[in-house]
């Protein structure tokens, strides 16, 4: 008779951590699996990357300009990070669900698998088997949630059994095991074997490590490898650009020989970078097509070399992006190799009516460009396939961006570039004018302090406030600067290469021991003053004049 009755989970809570294991390591293995396949078979259905351009995408104004703010260049590393996290937390609940009410692990690991899917095969240029990679990764990866907690419990339950009898033997009583419960005194281990709880323990470690490493090998091997495989860096490079028909003259005086100022031009590897692409495309320029469609008397379609075939010259030019608050550094001026937009439009033939270009990446971004600014004799708007003497770099566009000078990039700097469309404001709209953005968006007359910088101290003395000031197109009349509550002085200016580009500048200053406030702004070629009024970069770019300490020491 029993005297006693055996509690069949005690405090199952106990457990949890061992099942979030189980559930972080399934998820491992489902992206594992996933990447694998993606190697294997469609490149771009990699799950994480597929759902981190999804969130990109959906993700609210206000903390796109916070990352970009805050992360700058490294926004989608934080991104990637985020994403880990939350995936980290959610295996940890799945296994967590798998182990107190099978199947809902399963389920929720399937659900992920879904929207991983949806994510994938609903991205621009989406393969017929993208899909493949997370449906096997979903598969593979329940399959070792249900192993894995099958044996968490078998270890938890044998482990329970196994008090149970020590309890009853240490009172001197008997208990009654449920009919065909595998603790039954009758089925213990003999004393020269480890006890069963010790055999599932080591069973549940034993399939959790090796699942693990499995992925850990499997997942950073194929993304290795993907990468590495990848032929068209390789591509790039042996890529050679016939000369151009024209150069930039560089006139005497355009670069100011001042330490801290920004350079004349801005090397490649230190040009700013934003856009929406979580992995920077990768483009064949002899696969690589330029469609011109829409409102057009021709449709029109050319291939790299017909591009190229066409003359390159060079123009300098700077770019300028939108989320560029006051005084930031997300702006940059460089030598472009490339065949002017209006030639290429007059190809096809715009017909009257329209009044906007929707430019096209392979990666499904849009921008919506004033068809005046491309078509404008003026304006050098430029279809650009060289940056600074080489191939555009992978991450700037290669093979084929726009370079629109005058404009903010997000209405005009398309990268990776594979379609043109003529067409109107009212009929489309572009990938960031739904998202809070105006549709149309002139780079703002301003100008940034370089040196000294706030936060470096500086010794008292003859010293130099130095900067760079840039209105597009018309270009730079006066800058002035002004230390403390002092009146303005005169900037002395480079001399520009032309309306498109900044100008560097400078004022002598004998700094004094303390703290000052110098405050800079600008006036271009048609009159006009920088805005004083602080206005954030939102819905068209960013206004006020920079002001910042300076610390001098004796």
């Amino acid at each position: 008779m029993a005297t006693t009755s055996p509690r069949r989970n005690p405090r199952p809570w106990r457990w949890w951590g061992w099942a979030a294991v189980a559930g972080i390591v399934s998820a491992g293995v489902f992206l594992a699996v996933a990447e694998l396949f993606a190697l294997l078979v469609a490149r771009d259905g990699s799950p994480i990357l597929a759902v981190g351009s999804f969130v990109i995408d959906i993700v609210p104004q206000p903390f796109k300009e916070f990352a970009i703010a805050t992360f700058g260049a490294y926004d989608k590393v934080a991104l990637l990070i985020g994403l880990a996290l939350a995936v980290l937390v959610a295996a940890a609940i799945t296994g967590v669900l798998q182990f107190v009410r099978p199947p809902l692990g399963v389920v929720a690991l399937g659900l992920a698998g879904a929207l991983s899917v949806a994510a994938v095969v609903t991205r621009a240029g989406a393969t017929p088997f993208g899909a493949v990679p997370p449906i096997a990764g979903t598969v593979v990866g329940s399959v070792v949630l249900v192993l894995l907690v099958r044996r968490l419990g078998a270890w938890q339950f044998e482990l329970g059994a196994e008090r149970r009898r020590a309890d009853a033997a240490t009172a001197g009583v008997g208990w009654d095991a449920d009919p065909g419960d595998p603790a039954e005194p009758a089925a213990a281990a003999s004393p020269s074997e480890p006890p069963r709880s010790v055999v599932d323990r080591r069973g549940f470690f034993l399939l959790a490590g090796a699942a693990a490493a499995s992925a850990i090998v499997v997942g950073l091997g194929s993304r290795v490898a993907g990468a590495t495989s990848s032929s068209i860096a390789a591509i790039r490079k042996a890529l050679r650009l016939p000369p151009p028909r024209t150069t930039v003259p560089v006139p005497a005086g355009a670069e100011l020989d001042i330490p801290g100022i920004s350079p004349l031009f801005t090397a490649n590897r230190d040009f700013y970078r934003v856009d929406t692409a979580l992995t920077v495309p990768e483009v064949d320029p002899a696969g690589w097509r330029l469609v011109v469609d829409g409102l057009v008397d021709r449709r029109l379609e050319l291939g790299f070399d017909e591009l190229v075939g066409m003359g390159l010259d060079e123009y300098a030019i700077t770019m300028t992006c939108v989320s560029n608050e006051v005084g930031g550094p997300l702006l940059g001026t460089a030598k472009w190799l490339g065949v002017p937009v209006r030639d290429v439009l007059r190809l096809a033939g715009p017909r009257s009516g329209a009044d906007m270009v929707l430019s096209r990446s392979v990666d499904g971004f849009t921008a919506g460009t004033p068809i005046e600014a491309l078509i404008d004799d003026g304006l050098d708007a430029i279809l650009a396939v060289g940056m600074n003497g080489e191939p555009l770099p992978l991450e700037h566009g290669f093979p084929v961006r726009m370079v629109v000078p005058g404009l903010y990039g997000y209405v005009s700097a398309t990268k990776w570039l594979t379609g043109l469309k003529v067409t109107t404001f009212a009929d489309d709209e572009a990938y960031w004018t739904p998202r809070g953005y105006s549709a149309k968006a002139p780079i703002k007359l301003s100008s940034r302090i370089d040196t000294p910088r706030s936060g470096t101290p500086i010794v008292a003395g003859p010293t130099k406030i130095a900067g760079v000031a840039w209105a597009q197109p018309v270009g730079i009349d006066l800058v002035e600067v002004r230390i403390d509550d002092e009146p303005w002085q005169p900037a002395t200016l480079s001399t520009p290469l032309n309306g498109s580009t900044w100008v560097q500048w400078f004022v002598d200053w004998d700094a004094t021991p303390g703290t000052h406030y110098v405050t800079v702004r600008a006036t271009d070629a048609a009159g006009t003053r920088q805005a004083e009024e602080r206005t954030p970069i939102a819905p068209d770019g960013s206004t006020g004049w920079q002001r910042t300490l300076v610390t001098v020491t004796s």
